[in-house]
């Protein structure tokens, strides 16, 4: 992992960004695993990719984010510059305007159902720009979009090393159920990782959507695992609701909850022990969804 800190950000920035060079730079509370991300003044990001594996991410976000803004209800981050590999650090950056906002996972929410309606209502939009030209599934977004039959070995083998710890067997139906349907319509925008950190919240509204490095073309159901990560009772009933997806795409986005919830419980405990809390509460209500 390469070490990045604001020291690196300021030389880079200095050396690429002269006009810049007298903002602060700080790092941001929750600056997430796929990038290292730093304040630059009052209202600028550096975003830098933690591991060449995320390197790609740049390039996708200069050119697509300008291109979807104009056609989503929400803001989305807006490249501003894009950096290049030096100081010894070997991959391309970005900067990004900055948006104001506490994250879902922490933020007071006013309405959970009307926040669910609301980020229903962004996927909706997003999956009806044209996707003609977008990028398709692969390495770049970690295959988001594509079929779940990418992950079915890593699925079944921690089904089996949960053997005893879950009920495996439920676990087993489910992935089954979402593996008997694939998307049959036009790829659509995908986000890619819809999750609670990447939602920002003001006035206890949805207020904008981040982090698109995951972003691509294909079957949208990989969105839908919000459903089970972050909402429950009213507020799920009331995402699922608001977009228009059949019930087979369902039981895929079903069983994309799953596979991320039993690798995280395949995980010894102590690897990632907030997330294996996390991932043990959802894989539950997943499977008491029958």
């Amino acid at each position: 992992m390469i070490e990045i800190d604001a020291v690196l950000v300021r030389r880079l920035v200095a050396a690429q960004f002269p006009g810049w060079a007298d903002l602060e730079v700080r790092p941001v509370a929750a600056g997430g695993w796929d990038n290292r991300t730093f304040h630059l003044g009052s209202d600028r990001v550096a975003r830098l990719p933690s591991a060449r594996r995320y390197a790609a991410q740049v390039e996708k976000d200069q050119l697509w984010l300008p291109r979807l803004a104009p056609h989503l209800p929400l803001p989305i981050p807006a490249p501003l510059a894009t950096g290049a590999p030096g100081e010894d650090y070997p991959h391309p950056w970005s900067v990004f305007g900055w948006l104001e906002g506490e994250a879902a996972l922490t933020a007071p929410i006013s309405d959970p159902s009307a926040f669910a309606a609301d980020l229903a209502a962004f996927l909706a939009a997003l999956h009806r720009i044209d996707a003609s030209d977008g990028p398709p599934p692969g390495a770049h977004n970690f295959f988001r979009g594509g079929p779940l039959a990418t992950y079915d070995d890593e699925t079944r083998r921690a089904i089996a090393t949960l053997e005893g710890q879950i009920d495996t067997v439920a676990a087993t139906e489910v992935w089954d159920a979402a593996l008997a349907s694939t998307w049959s319509g036009p790829p659509v925008w995908v986000h890619g990782d819809v999750a609670a950190s990447n939602l920002l919240v003001q006035d206890g509204r949805l207020s904008a959507v981040i982090d698109f490095g995951c972003c691509g073309v294909g079957d949208p159901a990989c969105d839908l695992a919000i459903a089970w990560t972050f909402f429950a009772g009213d507020g799920r009933q009331a995402f699922r609701t608001a977009l228009p997806l059949d019930a087979a795409t369902w039981a895929r986005g079903r069983g994309w909850t799953l596979w991320k919830a039993l690798i995280t419980l395949a995980q010894a405990p102590g690897v990632n022990p907030a997330g294996f809390g996390t991932a043990r509460r959802v894989l539950e209500d997943v499977l008491a969804e029958r």
